[in-house]
């Protein structure tokens, strides 16, 4: 019995190690092409909103597939999900160094993010599967604090690779990774899966994409075109339209892929507004910050990785010891003072000089960090 338990400890162990390590590739891909942007247009050229499309393209197609995504585990297994989408991702990131040109490089990034969403949505299923009451939440925690670790190392960790061999090796650090959790921890995962799952959301998955693309499309033209623009109105106006026709299929699906009527209980709304907080406060800055370092204060891509330490550091401590925290105070007030923590610090870093190299923008970045990672948790 107690070789059995032992065994069962090692197996979990090593499914909570892998779906880990494949999450550290994920803010490695929103945080290395972000400092590696300005040497992309140095050498492949091209207009401020195709370089975008570099980090949004995996975003947009990350954030319009984890859902069809987690129901592809549940019908044809969490390990096979898992496994597919990293080794898509490693195959992808491969690739990416070879990039001939932008254009292909944005859409190579498409795809990376449907990988990355494969992935994460069979380990994260995987993990509730694995793990129950207490171990699950700290189960899901190291997974938060393993993001927290990326994305706090990922900008010093791009320069450093830019600097030395170019901006397509920051590409070969998640083909690495995702080798490893091909190597050592997808052998040694079970399959689960689903026995009532019946299908993947087909019309969901398309409405629900084709709204995410015209948003995003519509924000990333806006500031070209203008926000009463012709073209900008009728990118939102068609997003609004499809997330219309996403609801009413939803709505009519026995086992929809988005379970709408979750949004009735306010507790599900709070904690869906979240990361969206989150990423307001944070996740933008980690985008823009490192191209106007480089392109405004002059900085090389290094020492802008150096410059984002502040911002991205409290990512791997905070959310460690807001978990703690939350043992002795509602997990709702650590995350509206996080919040209004980094509200300060976002009023605080408007107040700094643009194009000065001045050191002071440090103390608002570190309260930002800081404010971020309690919700983070």
């Amino acid at each position: 019995m107690d070789a059995n338990m032992k065994a069962a400890h090692t197996g979990k162990t090593i499914v909570l190690a892998a779906v880990c390590l494949a999450g550290l590739m994920m803010p490695l891909s929103f945080t290395g092409p972000a400092v590696a942007t300005p040497a992309i247009a140095r050498d492949l050229g091209g207009s401020p909103v195709a370089l975008a499309w570099v980090v949004n393209a995996f975003v947009l197609a990350f954030g319009s597939f984890v859902l069809a995504a987690g129901t592809l585990a549940d019908q044809y297994g969490r390990k096979r999900i898992f496994r597919l989408g990293v080794l898509g991702f490693t195959i992808l990131s491969a690739i990416s160094t070879f990039a001939p040109g932008l254009v292909a490089l944005d859409l190579l990034r498409g795809a990376q993010g449907i990988a990355a969403a494969m992935a994460m949505a069979g380990g994260a299923a995987s993990l509730a599967q694995e793990f129950e009451g207490p171990a699950r939440t700290r189960a899901f925690s190291l997974l938060g604090t393993t993001f927290g670790v990326g994305l706090a190392f990922g900008p010093i960790w791009s320069g450093l690779l830019i600097e030395h061999f170019g901006w397509r090796s920051i590409f070969l650090t998640g083909a690495v990774i995702g080798a490893l959790v091909l190597l050592f921890g997808v052998p040694r995962m079970r399959e689960t899966r689903d026995p009532d799952a019946r299908g993947m959301d087909g019309w969901g998955t398309l409405t629900f994409t084709v709204a995410l693309s015209l948003l995003i499309f519509g924000i990333v033209t806006g500031p070209q075109y203008g926000w009463t623009g012709t073209a900008t109105l009728a990118l939102l106006g068609a997003a609004l339209a499809m997330l219309a026709a996403f609801v009413a299929i939803e709505l009519k699906r026995a086992r929809p892929m988005l379970d709408l009527s979750l949004f009735l209980y306010p507790r599900f709304v709070g904690v869906q507004l979240l990361p969206l907080a989150t990423a307001v406060c944070y996740v933008v800055l980690l985008i823009l910050l490192p191209i106007g370092f480089i392109g405004v204060e002059g900085y090389s891509e290094l020492k802008a990785g150096m410059m984002m330490i502040p911002l991205s550091l409290p990512m791997a401590i905070v959310p460690f010891l807001a978990g703690l925290l939350a043992r002795r105070y509602p997990a709702g007030a650590l995350s509206a003072g996080g919040l209004v923590i980094a509200a300060a610090g976002l009023a605080w870093l408007a107040t700094m000089p643009v194009g000065q190299q001045s050191m002071a923008i440090i103390w608002p970045m570190l309260l930002i960090g800081i404010g971020t990672g309690l919700p983070w948790a």
